[in-house]
């Protein structure tokens, strides 16, 4: 079925929804016990798995320089992979009701932590960096122009205390050369 003439699909594009709720559960468990609790700082393993009903388990653990294990994605690359996949789905959501096709579509997100001197840090911006390849170069102007409405539309990024900000890049498939 074409989605707008889906009523769900209307309603997920804002449509309806002004002060309505949508509440996400997950559950988080630390698999890092290795017989001693926390008994001290390097008796432990970092590892935790969270569950969401449904979904496939995902299996995280500490950045390396706490002690995490570095085959595992920690909290602060998850930060940063949920602000790039958000702009990355509303921007497609945009460029989609606005006609435009995209084609390819890359981000190279990256984050800055600043740690303070009580032991805690914080982000202290991320920066989106989009790579978008377009099927018609006379939407050029219309899809860079999209990523400002995309980064306002974006609810991880709105939900920050951190700045968030986007350098995007649009390519045109039918200038781009073949390989």
């Amino acid at each position: 079925m074409d989605c707008t003439l889906d009523e769900r699909c209307r309603a997920a594009a804002g449509r309806g929804l002004m002060g309505k709720k949508h509440e996400y559960q997950s559950r988080l468990i630390w698999n890092g016990n290795l017989g001693a609790g926390t008994a001290t700082y390097a008796g432990y393993s970092r590892d935790y798995t969270v569950s969401i009903d449904g979904k496939p388990d995902l299996h995280g653990s500490a950045d390396p320089m706490f002690r995490g294990n570095p085959e595992r994605p920690n909290p602060e690359d998850l930060f940063v992979a949920a602000i790039s996949s958000c702009h990355m789905l509303s921007y497609l959501a945009l460029c989609a009701r606005k006609g435009i096709e995209v084609v390819a579509y890359e981000d190279d997100a990256s984050g800055t932590l600043v740690f303070t001197g009580d032991g805690g840090g914080r982000f202290e911006s991320v920066t989106v960096k989009p790579e978008v390849t377009i099927a018609d170069a006379a939407h050029e102007s219309t899809a860079l122009a999209l990523h400002e409405d995309a980064h306002r539309a974006c609810y991880i990024a709105s939900s920050c205390s951190t700045p968030v900000h986007h350098a995007a890049t649009i390519r045109v498939a039918d200038l781009m050369s073949p390989e």
